[in-house]
């Protein structure tokens, strides 16, 4: 009985010490995909913020040519 117990034990053990070699691959695969949508995602705000900067300096040169030329720019 004790030998059979041992034999369980052993093999639990080593299932267990595959389930977290599992886990830590899945970690590390999931930890770099996280750096990467964050990449990503610092890359599409920066250009977000050139795009409103863009807009802006536009409407402030549309607005200056309506005033020029007698038109309201508050609609």
């Amino acid at each position: 009985m004790l030998e059979t117990t041992l034999t369980q034990l052993e093999r639990l053990v080593t299932d267990l010490l595959e389930q977290n070699r599992a886990q830590n691959e899945n970690i590390a695969r999931l930890e770099q995909e996280l750096q990467q949508v964050k990449d990503e995602n610092d890359s599409l705000q920066l250009a977000a913020m050139e795009q409103e900067e863009q807009l802006s300096s536009t409407v402030g040169r549309l607005q200056a040519i309506l005033q020029r030329s007698g038109v309201s720019a508050e609609a």
